[in-house]
């Protein structure tokens, strides 16, 4: 089977958009052809697209404590297929302003967990629901001190309640394992500081 180029102009004719909703967010239903990997077009598809901004996503951790910081919150989304809709997660945000990914998760780590950061490492960028959504999450590592880290905060205005843990990297990573520790940003974070920890010790514990 031969790999497809880079794609073409010509390879994908959107031939109407329509906004079927708005509100915080943005529901848009895409009519569009596309080039099939036998070389024609294919007929007209109709996909509903969920229109929102990106999202910044951080893992504060201590190098020194090897500990991380989790925030717990409600989500409307694990209401339904959750025993508890309250989610341990990492610190996340959208870009919903002029701001860089970077100062975006800097700003999210103080309103969420009253935390400085003092360096970030950037993981990588991705699709979490390509499927639907034209989201992409930016993800990092950012360098803190868990001393005296804990409790609650939020931007009230916002709806926000959330609770503050730190916990040792083995502890977070054995709750991905059990199932505990079940969205996307926060598995994948960990799991490539479990795979990175050695050099990022090397590097940070010199600071």
């Amino acid at each position: 089977m031969t790999e497809r180029a880079m794609t073409a102009k010509d390879d994908v004719v959107v031939e109407q958009r329509e906004r079927c909703f708005q509100g915080f967010y943005r529901l848009d239903r895409v009519h569009l052809k596309h080039r099939l990997f036998a070389g024609h077009m294919g007929p007209t598809i109709s996909r509903e697209l969920f229109v929102r901004p990106d999202a910044v996503c951080v893992l504060p951790y201590d190098p020194h404590a090897d500990s991380v910081v989790l925030v717990e919150q409600f989500r409307v989304g694990a209401l339904d297929k959750s025993p508890e809709p309250w989610l341990l997660e990492i610190v996340a945000g959208l870009i919903d302003t002029d701001e860089e990914p970077a100062e975006v998760a800097r700003r999210e780590a103080r309103e969420e967990a009253d935390l400085e950061l003092h360096d970030l490492l950037p993981v990588m960028t991705y699709y979490p629901s390509p499927g639907g959504s034209d989201e992409r999450v930016y993800l990092y590592v950012g360098r803190c001190s868990t001393v005296g880290v804990g409790g609650v905060f939020g931007v009230e205005e916002e709806g926000e309640d959330i609770r503050v843990h730190v916990w040792p990297l083995a502890d977070a990573l054995k709750a991905v394992q059990d199932g505990r520790i079940d969205n996307a940003a926060s598995i994948i974070a960990l799991q490539w500081l479990a795979l990175n920890k050695e050099q990022v010790q090397a590097d940070w514990l010199q600071l």
